[in-house]
């Protein structure tokens, strides 16, 4: 069965490029980073590669990226390193209501720590209320985190207002005015993204939504930042982040990388049409100027979870939100929009990529036509009864 997958904000397909430089460390340069011989050698190389090849497509300078073992890690190290290094000059910590669980959990814990959590509200169209954040910036603000692209309606954020609203009102001393992280997992390979025009002082990334694999990641950290590590041990990534370098998975990060560009919308805005010129009772979740390769649909009357098994069974993958809280009731992001629980009910997230196309979105519209109405028309006769 030819597989359709329309999941790519939970993950990607690896690249071939990406699987080869994979295997290549495995099988051939194998060898531990930190060693003093040849082998070891040619592991640090594949490192320094990647990390310059990784740097270039976010543009940062090489000393800028540290690699982790994925976007959670570099949350976290990012929260926990400036609420750790910013604690004595302020309490106070803005972030949004919708970011991934990698950030709201963090900030759970760091408001049992002591710290002033403050979560600006989105508007019902998903995007950032932007007078709500000015008003919660205060002078004990340390840390300001808000994602680029948001995982399940693909609202831009609007990180470089932010970061000139930060600039504006405390200078642009980074030892006096708060920092700016920034969730970027969803932005890179999406939309064109670039630290040094956002004005972030961090940035996280992952590489397996950019078509590497599973368990790397980066930390962008803006030179002359101090930001103390959150992994101790033996002193690798310049005694920032310890532990032996996931070699494999940091050389597949960088071959993919250098292939990264920003896929063609197209199929994502056919889908759009189709679903609504062909399907009655939709709601189009995400926001017209947001992220083309992210779309959120609710189907009024259905279940999502029920579509999706009904779509799986033909080999479509889609999702009803984020894969990191597929387990919890109801979206915390689209409940932050104000949606009503039957809406919530029946969302579905569909996100692209450049290998899907337009032919295989008809097929996808097609199913839902007539899942989306065998489901409704099941449901009515179980009410009559």
């Amino acid at each position: 069965m030819h597989i359709i997958y329309l999941d790519n904000s939970a993950t990607t397909r690896p690249s071939p490029v990406a699987a080869e430089a994979a295997e290549r460390t495995i099988r051939a340069n194998f060898g531990n980073p930190s060693s003093l011989y040849r082998l070891g050698l040619d592991a640090e190389k594949e490192v320094k590669a990647a990390r310059k090849s990784v740097a270039s497509c976010f543009g940062a300078s090489d000393s800028e990226v540290f690699f982790t073992s994925g976007g959670t890690e570099s949350d976290d190290t990012a929260l926990f390193g400036v609420w750790e290094s910013r604690k004595k000059q302020g309490s106070r910590i803005i972030s949004t209501a919708v970011e991934h669980p990698a950030v709201l959990r963090c900030l759970d814990v760091l408001k049992a720590r002591g710290a002033d959590v403050v979560l600006v509200p989105v508007k019902r169209d998903g995007n950032l209320d932007m007078e709500a954040f000015k008003e919660a910036l205060s002078d004990s603000t340390v840390l300001v985190s808000v994602m680029h692209v948001n995982n399940e309606t693909g609202a831009i954020f609007p990180v470089e207002e932010i970061s000139s609203v930060i600039r504006k009102r405390f200078g642009n001393d980074p030892a006096a005015r708060p920092l700016l992280h920034s969730d970027c997992v969803q932005s890179l390979g999406k939309i064109p993204v670039d630290v040094r025009k956002t004005g972030v002082d961090l940035a996280s990334f992952s590489a397996h939504k950019i078509h590497g694999i599973k368990g790397s990641g980066a930390l962008y950290i803006k030179s002359g930042l101090h930001v103390p590590p959150f992994i101790y041990g033996g002193g690798q990534e310049k005694n920032f982040r310890s532990g032996t370098e996931n070699v494999p998975g940091i050389a597949a990060f960088g071959a993919a990388a250098e292939e990264l560009t920003v896929p063609d919308p197209a199929p994502a805005r056919r889908l759009k049409e189709l679903i609504l010129s062909e399907i009655p009772d939709v709601k189009i979740n995400s926001p017209e100027d947001g992220c083309p390769l992210i779309l959120n649909v609710s189907f009024i009357g259905c279940r999502a979870e029920v579509l999706l098994h009904m779509l799986e069974q033909d080999g479509i993958c889609v999702s009803t939100g984020s894969a990191c809280s597929s387990r919890s009731k109801g979206s915390h992001v689209l409940s932050a929009m104000g949606l009503s629980p039957e809406e919530i009910e029946g969302a579905l997230r569909f996100s692209f990529c450049r290998d899907n196309t337009l032919e295989e979105v008809e097929f996808v519209a097609e199913r839902l036509v007539k899942y989306t109405s065998d489901q409704r028309r099941l449901r009515s006769a179980f009410r009559k009864r």
